[in-house]
């Protein structure tokens, strides 16, 4: 079964084009995409490898990362453009 992180993000647009996103509370977590769509789908990949990393160091998970209840909203902020 998949388990759900609530986790804040920062897209950083790249100059040549494309996102690098990063977390402010897992510096471990990096990760990129061409669209803010390819980005945010790279996340889930990215931040399964920072757990695995954390498990095979036998490091304990930080305590920032918490898993989301299945009801707990989840906060989102996003730019729109208006025609």
């Amino acid at each position: 079964m998949a388990s759900v992180y609530k986790l804040p993000l920062v897209l950083d647009p790249q100059p040549e084009g494309g996102f690098t996103v990063t977390c402010p509370l897992l510096p471990e977590l990096i990760t990129a995409g061409d669209t803010v769509e390819d980005a945010l789908n790279n996340v889930s990949d990215a931040l399964a490898a920072v757990i695995e990393a954390y498990e095979d160091l036998k490091k304990p998970i930080p305590e920032v990362l918490k898993q989301a209840v299945s009801n707990t909203p989840l906060w989102l902020e996003t730019a729109v453009t208006v025609p």
